[in-house]
């Protein structure tokens, strides 16, 4: 059994373009694919994402801005909603309304955007009082995962590839983003993430008979051209992160 993992495309569609493409290569179907949340915030073409999602009918679970785009009020969104919920069509809008927080994909994998019960605090990291972002205790990451029965767990939000294996077994996975590999956050003290390359992430978690296989493929598109159109569009942030993975 091998399934693809995609999490943060964040409207980039051409890093979507291109990951999907990837996938079709390595011989997986689109149902062969999950699809962790936060699908169309960001200052890129989040419409022309959404239309490239909507059709294909890919498990998906709703990420925390993928819930501010339908709770908050358009005045009241922050900018990387914005900018996105300008190119959004109703039909849109009701996609993301009828996503689940979470699913459990063919009895062997838990899907989450961030955690269980919450989809806005990293599971796999932590930020230090100094904003640098490290690993978290396992301890704390095993007390989340507590009834969860499935041999794998999948979540995305720190738009960093990573996998933790539990004292029992299990494997959490965090594929890493599609669309956005460097962001900046106030919360809970202002720190960067940042990939370090501007490719599009995503992972492969195949079934072998010594267990689990994740291999994490990180795939070439047309960055600079996303990356110049976040600053046509007025965010240097993201066009930065687009550019290199870093921020600066």
């Amino acid at each position: 059994m091998r399934f693809a993992a995609i999490a943060d495309i964040h409207g980039n569609a051409a890093a979507l373009e291109a990951v999907l493409a990837d996938i079709a290569a390595q011989d997986l179907g689109m149902s062969d694919i999950v699809n962790l949340g936060d699908c169309l915030s960001g200052p890129l073409e989040a419409g022309r994402t959404a239309d490239m999602l909507l059709p294909l009918g890919l498990v998906t679970v709703r990420g925390n801005h993928d819930r501010y785009l339908i709770e908050h009020a358009a005045g009241d969104m922050h900018e990387w909603e914005a900018d996105a919920f300008r190119q959004l069509a109703p039909a849109h809008l009701d996609w993301l309304r009828s996503l689940p927080f979470d699913a459990v994909f063919r009895d062997v994998a838990y899907l989450c955007h961030a955690r269980p019960m919450d989809d806005s605090t990293y599971w796999l990291e932590q930020v230090t009082p100094e904003g640098q972002v490290v690993l978290r205790d396992l301890s704390e990451v095993e007390a989340w995962a507590e009834g969860i029965l499935q041999p794998l767990i999948l979540c995305g939000h720190t738009h960093l590839p990573r996998v933790v294996r539990l004292s029992d077994g299990r494997l959490i996975v965090n594929p890493g983003s599609v669309g956005c590999p460097a962001y900046d956050d106030d919360m809970p003290v202002h720190h960067r993430v940042e990939a370090g390359n501007p490719l599009a992430s995503y992972a492969i978690c195949e079934r072998t008979a010594a267990g689990w296989s994740v291999g994490f493929r990180l795939v070439p598109y047309d960055h600079m051209g996303q990356s110049r159109l976040a600053a046509a569009n007025g965010r240097p942030t993201w066009a930065a992160g687009l550019a290199t993975g870093r921020l600066g």
